[in-house]
């Protein structure tokens, strides 16, 4: 197996999802470590420096909750949350403590495969350095540069708040983010539970860049918790 390719760390507890997770991960060539619990998946972070963390909230000494606030005082690795637990609550905190993705089991190992893919390119963007000038995902293509928005070649005039919106989105593309990281990065620290601005102006968005905004391509809403961009233009 190629040493070059990625290294993914499983802290799961429970055997038979170790089990489905292993073989669907080495079915495609990428790496894995295994922990069974939160103190030495730690240990297994610090010490192997994985590409992405999959991580279930239910271990048997440390909360996953826990897990994921020491990782994020020291490491900005892509972590996926892999959990039974389906309350909008535990996905708002698991996301606010630094997670960048949750998947509630059961789900498909081509859903896996496809929010790997996506954190792995989140996290080769973060390391450049820098965002890319164009950011481009079908027929959506949006300039940073000139700040300039096009749909299928036909520019889209966005006002000041949807534009800073969708680039607050575009530059975390893939990651779902909160209702409060949004409102925090868009309007400031005092309107972060004025969750109706929000809506209002995805609303917008969604009529200006989805050819049918009740069935969105791009500005995909999680229920009770936030937005995402879906981005993966390989899956």
């Amino acid at each position: 197996m190629s040493e070059d390719k990625e290294l993914i760390l499983l802290i799961e507890d429970e055997p038979q999802m170790r089990r489905f997770l292993r073989i669907t991960l080495q079915s495609q060539g990428y790496r894995l470590v295994e922990a069974e619990t939160g103190s030495d998946g730690l240990l297994q972070a610090a010490s192997r420096n994985p590409d992405v963390v999959l991580l279930d909230l239910g271990l048997p000494d440390i909360d996953g909750l826990e897990v994921t606030t020491r990782l994020r005082e020291w490491t900005a690795t892509p972590i996926i949350i892999i959990s039974a637990r389906e309350q909008e609550q535990d996905k708002v905190k698991a996301l606010d403590a630094g997670a960048d993705d949750y998947l509630t089991k059961p789900f498909s190992a081509g859903e896996l495969l496809a929010r790997i893919r996506v954190s792995l390119r989140h996290a080769l963007r973060q390391r450049a350095g820098r965002q890319e000038p164009v950011f481009v995902l079908h027929d959506l293509r949006v300039d940073l540069a000139l700040r300039q928005v096009f749909l299928a070649d036909r520019e889209v005039h966005l006002t000041p708040i949807e534009y800073k919106l969708l680039i607050t989105l575009v530059r975390h593309a893939g990651k779902v983010i909160t209702h409060r990281q949004l409102l925090h990065e868009v309007w400031g620290p005092a309107h972060v539970n004025e969750v109706q601005y929000l809506r209002v102006y995805m609303t917008q968005l969604r009529h200006k860049l989805e050819a049918d905004p009740a069935r969105p391509r791009f500005l995909m809403n999680e229920p009770g918790i936030g937005y995402r961009l879906k981005f993966d233009p390989e899956g």
